[in-house]
């Protein structure tokens, strides 16, 4: 008895574990037979049709991605293309910037002018200009006037794309204070103003648009080059914004020198305009603004011994004004001035009553930036 029971727990717990499930045709599962080899998956017609779909699902899936990556590369070569042509462009431009710059000195420019005499735009002798009781009594020797306003004018330079050009005030009243202002703010940064400049004027026309302020009268004193005055204004509109109005005249009695007048040039002062003078007030502006007062106004030619000098010893910007007439006339200032000195016309343009084409004029100096 004890022998069958122990027999039969070993027989028991020495059974074979059962064969693996395999999948008979048609799909069935089954086990394997005792003693059989088992045979792993059998394949049928469905089992095929079901890996066929398996294998073309994934090489589908792959060959989606495979197109994604591609599309992505594609995608990069195409926004670095773009930024590489993005940076040639930007470089392109900064180099036509930088020889542009470069070359200024050596291209004459045509600055214009809107000279303002109570509140209106004017063309006058501006050696006839005397100080009066009252602005009404001022009577100077007048060109050329036009109800026009003066933004009208700043609009159809900034049209044109000329900088650096001059809004002058030849009076002292609200009204011509007025009219300087609304040119600017119609041509912000295309514009300087001058005319009775201090420190506590000169930050209202910046704040207003103006470019640069003009000054001439407040750094004189006395007839002599005020220096504390001009350390002062420095102190309040910086160099880079600064044009000193080195306006002369010969002066007959100390060898025909060419000398600095101020308060409407009817004051002689003892600074002589030449090269040690030039070169030490460079450092003290941005720009000179010179008229030649013995012909400006007057429509009868250049002073070319000034231009002449300006030429030779003027190492930053300098504007020219006083006789210019005709497209010979700015063709002589750019020979005599070694191109380094611009032009202002006033009376002899179209746009102020004179004969010449102010259009002429425009193609003129843009004529200069392409030679």
């Amino acid at each position: 008895m004890t022998t069958t029971l122990t027999t039969t727990t070993t027989k028991t717990l020495c059974r074979a574990p059962p064969k693996p499930k395999t999948l008979e045709a048609g799909g069935r599962l089954v086990f394997g037979g005792r003693g059989q080899k088992s045979s792993g998956f059998v394949a049928s017609s469905s089992s095929f049709t079901f890996t066929s779909k398996c294998s073309s699902l994934f090489q589908n899936g792959m060959e989606s991605a495979r197109r994604r990556r591609r599309r992505r590369q594609r995608q990069r070569r195409v926004q670095q293309h773009q930024a590489s042509l993005e940076t040639t462009k930007r470089d392109d431009e900064e180099e036509e910037a930088k020889k542009v710059e470069e070359n200024d000195d050596d291209v004459v420019s045509f600055r214009p002018c809107i000279d303002i005499h109570r509140g209106r735009v004017k063309q006058i002798v501006g050696s006839s200009l005397r100080d009066e009781k009252s602005v009404e009594e001022e009577t100077p020797k007048t060109n050329f006037e036009t109800d026009v306003k003066s933004s009208e004018f700043a609009k159809m330079y900034q049209r044109d794309q000329i900088f650096g050009g001059h809004a002058i005030l030849l009076s002292k009243d609200e009204e011509t204070k007025r009219a300087a202002i609304e040119a600017t703010r119609a041509f912000p940064g295309g514009l300087q103003i001058g005319g009775g400049v201090t420190p506590e004027t000169a930050a209202e026309y910046l704040d207003n648009d103006a470019s640069h302020v003009i000054v001439t009268s407040y750094v004189f004193h006395d007839g002599k080059l005020d220096e504390e005055r001009l350390e002062k204004l420095l102190n309040v509109v910086g160099k880079k914004r600064l044009v000193l109005d080195l306006s002369c005249r010969r002066d007959a009695n100390d060898g025909n020198k060419y000398k600095v007048v101020t308060d409407r040039w009817q004051k002689w002062t003892d600074l002589v305009v030449d090269k040690e003078t030039l070169e030490r007030l460079s450092e003290k502006c941005d720009e000179f603004l010179v008229h030649g007062v013995d012909v400006e106004g007057k429509k009868m030619g250049l002073d070319l011994d000034l231009v002449e000098l300006l030429g030779k010893y003027c190492t930053i910007p300098v504007t020219y004004a006083g006789g210019a007439r005709s497209i010979e006339d700015l063709e002589l200032v750019k020979s005599y001035g070694q191109n380094r000195v611009d032009v202002t016309i006033g009376s002899a343009l179209d746009c102020f009553g004179g004969n010449l084409k102010y259009k002429d004029v425009i193609d003129w100096h843009n004529k200069q930036r392409r030679t």
